[in-house]
């Protein structure tokens, strides 16, 4: 083998190893996602993101989010792949399962809460 290749091997395996070793939301960033209450279907997370704070890679499954501010979010995910989204308090979405590491790109803090869905996986809408 070349070394190039072995360090196209080693890269791709560590970028495919991370996303698929991200850790749950509360336990990668307690700072960040606190949990509010718990049983078997739902888990219901408060967010709280100071202004320009950034995250590290972690995991949600399908989930519901709420937006208790309005704000300017950059999402990343392992890939190095982004996108920008603008919340609006009191906007509600669902989102399908996702890895990601976001940001807070406002000068204001950024807050929301977050319904992870239990059980079987809904379909990606």
């Amino acid at each position: 083998m070349t070394p190039r290749y072995t360090l196209c091997c080693a890269v791709l395996c560590f970028g495919f190893m991370t996303f698929a070793f991200a850790q749950d939301a509360v336990k990668a960033e307690p700072a960040h996602y606190k949990v509010e209450t718990e049983n078997t279907q739902v888990r219901v997370l408060r967010i709280h993101y100071g202004p320009h704070e950034k995250s590290v890679i972690h995991s949600h499954p399908a989930s519901v989010a709420e937006y208790l501010s309005d704000g300017a979010i950059k999402f990343n995910d392992a890939s190095g792949r982004t996108q920008d989204a603008t919340a609006k308090k009191g906007q509600v979405l669902y989102t399908a399962a996702q890895t990601h590491y976001p940001e807070n790109t406002s000068d204001a803090s950024f807050d929301a809460i977050v319904i992870e869905l239990k059980g079987e996986q809904p379909a990606s809408q």
